[in-house]
């Protein structure tokens, strides 16, 4: 058993819905990552959603965009990122992390190169967004050898016959984006996530994490009477790029935000 399927148990058991953050590994600068990761940890962090940096990030939004050019200028690969999980297993061998990225990066590699590195870097899953499962079976067959989860994103839009597919691939958790959009956009309907939430259950026996519109800790607890995680991205990196110029401020004020998202999250649970 996996170190994602062996945290959401774990939560399960406890009634409690995971925290999630997103992050892009070198934003702002490549020496802030790895501390953070740990902050976010201490802050009630549950799984860490790393992002890979990438020239033409299209499912994201300007905030998260600019979290990758931020990386970018330091030339920071997916082997960096690699080097960077395994920096942080070095101190923290439980907590589950999930790279988000592009395909490009994984292909310039290679699918079995690094499914190596990432396994043995501490990975736990990853996310393309641009690899669907029609067009990725390489792909999937590799990771799973690789013991290395595959997450995948669905959508309002997402038919039963794609929810299907995705059922016979995904594994860990799906990821479900509560509009149509990129990230850091749009407005969050609960009952509208809600009710698309129900056929995604009837058709994939793994958890759901919700994210895109969740900005502050009373969405988060919205979401949590819903969802198995609360994914929050854009508003972390935000809150990052204000602090660019002064990355010795970021820890402190990143946690200080998940701090009142893990309560507000957990008093959620508690009503």
């Amino acid at each position: 058993m996996g170190r994602i399927t062996q945290r959401f148990e774990t939560l399960s058991r406890q009634h409690k819905t995971a925290l999630v953050p997103f992050i892009t590994a070198g934003d702002p600068e490549p020496s802030v990552t790895v501390p953070l990761m740990h902050a976010m940890v201490a802050a009630g962090a549950d799984l860490i959603e790393l992002g890979v940096p990438f020239s033409d990030p299209m499912a994201d939004g300007p905030v998260i965009q600019r979290s990758s050019e931020r990386a970018l200028a330091h030339h920071v690969s997916l082997r960096d990122v690699l080097d960077m999980v395994q920096a942080f297993r070095a101190q923290d061998v439980e907590t589950p992390i999930v790279l988000m990225g592009y395909l490009n990066p994984i292909e310039v590699m290679g699918y079995d190169s690094f499914a190596a590195r990432a396994g043995d870097a501490g990975v736990d899953g990853v996310l393309v967004v641009d690899a669907p499962p029609e067009e990725s079976r390489e792909l999937v067959e590799v990771l799973r050898a690789a013991a290395l989860d595959l997450v995948y994103l669905l959508a309002p839009t997402s038919t039963p016959e794609r929810i299907a597919r995705i059922a016979e691939v995904t594994s860990g958790f799906v990821y479900y984006v509560s509009f149509k959009g990129v990230t850091g956009a749009g407005h969050l309907d609960v009952d509208q996530v809600a009710a698309k939430l129900l056929p995604i259950r009837r058709m994939i026996e793994l958890p759901v994490g919700v994210g895109f519109g969740i900005r502050d800790a009373a969405s988060a607890a919205q979401i949590a009477r819903v969802a198995d995680a609360v994914i929050i991205g854009s508003a972390t990196v935000r809150r990052m790029e204000d602090l660019a110029d002064t990355p010795q401020r970021i820890p402190d004020t990143v946690c200080d935000f998940l701090s009142g998202l893990r309560a507000a999250i957990d008093a959620a649970g508690e009503s």
